[in-house]
């Protein structure tokens, strides 16, 4: 319980504070954050990344960089995934294990040097890494990184720092077009040592480049399940791109969209969210993962753990499709279907839903017992005492339609 008597510490501010609370977002704690969680409508905000396009402020998310001769074979060793293997400027989602083989984030991992650079580059010279971190984890994993960087084996030769930049996410059908806008009116370019324009720039895949002449990086990723891009920028240049972007999106039908319809969205796709369906106590196996663990690799935390596996009664993720209009939330049970005495066995748990604004049905994610996730198994959730009927489906409940 927290002491009344204890002043909390301030929320941080990303640079892009007040022109949220300018444009008359509700602004909520996250992560120790001050954020926009919708500026109008969280439904209108979700629709139009699917059908449009959004505008989202992610600086809070950890930026950190891995840099040094050493840098691969450290991120094999602290990660779970083959980050040895990422071609120049290439992306990855991966993982960092505790020795438990529980989930200490989810990350994304982009080997940020050229090809031009890779294919001059002295074996001895140092290598370069970004990987980013949720917000809530961003200590943590700079924490973690930091201690392992020296074993009982060896001492890896390797600086690990946090960036400290911005980061604005354009998500959404007519993201390419906005931001094809920008680089028309002569204010973003892209590095030509990339060898990728924005319209070639393949799905986890970054580029260098510049807004304005400051550098930034354009990376094509996203938590939203639509097309969509990132952009890291200096702090004190992420109003002007933000501003800018706005301004050249406002013709293809672009809105600011704040945390809320970025949840629904990131669940409508199936992504996990860290504290909802990845935590300490989940191994990756158990949360449909287990691909993103190389487990063909001699050494790295978390691997004995990983090797052994979860209990065969662990829980497992599973997507449920339910009825009507009525919601499970995060912690609502998941139950046998009422079999008409009113008793309601509970056999899961809901780690996130919604009314999915995309589907017109209630979606949610939840664990449940093994013998109980194969698709079609019928089931329920106990919304406030009511169980709402629904099924096991597929994961993830929404997918983009990919261009021809």
């Amino acid at each position: 319980m927290t002491d009344p008597t204890v002043p909390s510490a301030p929320l941080l501010r990303t640079p892009l504070h007040d022109l949220h609370v300018a444009a008359g977002a509700t602004m909520v704690p996250f992560a120790g954050w001050s954020m926009p969680v919708k500026y109008t409508s969280d439904v209108a905000e979700h629709v139009a990344v699917r059908t449009t396009a959004g505008l989202f402020d992610i600086s809070h998310m950890g930026q950190l960089s891995v840099e040094g001769p050493d840098a691969a074979a450290f991120l094999d060793h602290a990660l779970a995934g083959r980050m040895s293997a990422l071609a120049p400027l290439q992306s990855k989602y991966t993982m960092m294990l505790a020795p438990s083989g529980g989930i200490v984030d989810d990350l994304i991992v982009t080997n940020t040097h050229t090809p031009e650079a890779a294919a001059s580059r002295d074996p001895a010279a140092p290598t370069a890494y970004l990987v980013v971190a949720n917000a809530g984890n961003r200590d943590a994993v700079l924490a973690a990184l930091i201690e392992r960087t020296t074993t009982a084996e060896r001492t890896f030769d390797v600086v690990v720092t946090d960036t400290h930049r911005a980061l604005i996410a354009v998500q959404g059908p007519r993201a390419q077009a906005i931001l094809e806008g920008l680089a028309a009116a002569g204010r973003l370019t892209l590095d030509a040592s990339s060898g990728a324009t924005l319209a070639d720039l393949r799905y986890y895949r970054s580029a260098p480049g510049a807004f304005d002449g400051e550098t930034i990086t354009l990376s094509r990723t996203g938590y939203t399940g639509e097309d969509g891009f990132e952009i890291s920028v200096a702090p004190e240049r992420a109003v002007e791109l933000w501003e800018a972007i706005s301004a050249v999106g406002a013709p293809h039908g672009l809105v600011l969209a704040g945390l809320a319809s970025r949840d629904t969205l990131r669940l409508e796709a199936g992504m996990p969210l860290y504290g909802h369906e990845l935590s300490l106590d989940t191994l990756p196996a158990q949360a449909g993962l287990g691909r993103v663990v190389v487990t063909a690799k001699d050494d790295f935390v978390g691997r004995e753990a990983i090797l052994a596996g979860p209990p065969a009664d662990a829980p497992v993720l599973v997507g449920i499709a339910l009825t009507g209009r009525r919601a499970g939330r995060a912690d609502y049970p998941v139950v046998l279907p009422d079999g008409g005495d009113g008793a309601l066995e509970r056999v899961g748990t809901v780690t996130s839903g919604v009314l999915s604004p995309t589907l017109g049905h209630p979606i949610a994610m939840a664990y449940v017992a093994p013998h109980l996730a194969e698709i079609g198994t019928a089931l329920a959730v106990d919304v406030r005492g009511t169980a709402v009927p629904g099924e096991v489906v597929a994961l993830p409940f929404y997918r983009r339609a990919k261009e021809s």
